[in-house]
């Protein structure tokens, strides 16, 4: 093996994989068994915490970065002039083993240009991931990227090798698409994700009559949208990935925000800032929709479809509705407390199991994680005095942004003129 080589292939196709931000994953169950190699069990793969506090990693590559395509926002386009590469079959699997056995890794994230046609390149992450299980009783993560345009039964075939699957959708809308990547068809995004997910809910039905059920994706399908390369609204973002959440029952939506690779006028601005605090606020809009019971219509709406950048989605919906407020936290029911800004799921639970007991106080609240700062304009509880009607909302929003901490202060003058 020529290790020279191998290493200046990993250095290129490693970095033309950062701009893929959907490996953050987790939901495996593949244990650890004797005579086999890795466990995926029960912990996120990439920036992701365990239950015990570790920080685990994958590696995160490129098969390639040849492609057929010349989509203006991608690093690896056809048209591009960058230095290309290309791993065998063999390469990867050896890389992945050898980086498992020094503990440099937990999984394998695969993604690939495509090169020649799409079940090609679909043909030989496979192989990858079916030598990985087969030969080597690898049993960490994996986690692939699934090509538009590969046959059925490709698609089937990843999902018995790999922990999960995901289909990058790219740009939100088929306009978007079609001014970007013409060569590109939307619905061959839309077709293998519903594929999969009628593929998951067939095996879900197997596996209950079935105790030797083969494993199937165990950890779902995912996507991506890249922000900001495009004229789409938040509004109509969230309402494409409540689409993906309801319809094709994606484990989790990703937002990238655009960086700027190429001076052509359909893009923003060579010089323009990726649009990160914009990024943020749509994983916070996200959250509010998988976790938090709100209905996109209810975050944004026509007169008003593009997040507040400097206050989180929550607060921005509480000062538009300042009539459901104060709410009282020793009897409101859980889907009014989930919409208190600064209270999170994990204390609305405490605060249900707390106040059958006690009335609470914000002495109690605070005990309990409630971020008072933020909740007392909106709350009343036993033995305070409500604050909530006290302030008109633009002086309310203009006190706490004063209070707040951000980290992406500094950004907003620049995001501001983004939008």
């Amino acid at each position: 093996m020529d290790f020279e080589r191998i290493k200046e292939k990993l250095a290129i196709l490693a970095d033309a994989a950062k701009y893929d931000v959907s490996c953050s994953s987790s939901g495996s169950s593949r244990k650890a068994v004797k005579g086999e190699l890795g466990n995926a069990a029960n912990f996120g793969i990439c920036h992701s915490f365990t239950e015990d506090g570790r920080c685990i990693s994958l590696l995160k590559i490129l098969l390639t970065n040849h492609c057929i395509y010349d989509c203006v926002y991608c690093v690896s386009r056809r048209s591009n002039d960058i230095q290309r590469a290309a791993f065998s079959v063999q390469e990867v699997v050896d890389l992945t083993i050898n980086f498992y056995r020094r503990n440099y890794i937990e999984g394998l994230f695969l993604s690939s240009g495509v090169f020649k046609d799409p079940d090609t390149t679909m043909e030989r992450l496979v192989r990858v991931a079916k030598k990985l299980r087969l030969e080597e009783r690898f049993n960490g993560y994996i986690h692939l990227k699934t090509i538009p345009g590969a046959s059925e039964a490709l698609v089937h075939e990843a999902g018995l090798y790999a922990d999960r699957l995901s289909i990058n959708l790219e740009i939100p809308t088929k306009e978007g698409l079609k001014l970007l990547a013409p060569e590109k068809d939307h619905q061959q995004m839309i077709t293998p994700m519903q594929q999969l997910k009628n593929e998951l809910a067939i095996h879900s039905i197997e596996k209950k009559k079935f105790k030797h059920t083969p494993k199937f994706a165990p950890a779902g399908q995912t996507t991506q949208m890249i922000i900001g390369a495009t004229n789409e609204t938040d509004q109509k973002i969230i309402k494409v990935a409540s689409y993906m959440y309801d319809k094709l029952e994606m484990k989790r939506v990703y937002y990238s925000g655009y960086v700027p690779v190429l001076q052509d006028s359909r893009l923003p601005s060579i010089h323009s800032q990726v649009p990160v605090v914009r990024e943020n606020r749509l994983y916070q809009a996200d959250w509010l929709m998988r976790y938090y019971g709100f209905a996109p219509d209810e975050i944004l709406d026509t007169r008003q479809p593009f997040l507040d950048l400097e206050i989180d989605p929550k607060l921005a919906w509480a000062l538009r509705h300042p009539h459901l407020f104060p709410v009282d936290v020793n009897t409101a029911p859980r889907e009014m407390l989930l919409r208190i800004p600064g209270v999170g799921v994990r204390s609305v639970q405490k605060i249900l199991t707390a106040r059958t007991f006690q009335k609470l106080t914000y002495y109690s609240l605070k005990q309990i994680g409630v971020t008072l700062s933020r909740a007392k304009y909106f709350i009343t509880c036993s033995g305070a005095t409500p604050l909530a009607g006290t302030m008109e909302p633009t002086k309310l929003r203009h006190l706490l942004i004063a209070n707040s901490h951000n980290k992406h202060k500094e950004l907003f003058t620049g995001q501001l003129s983004l939008f």
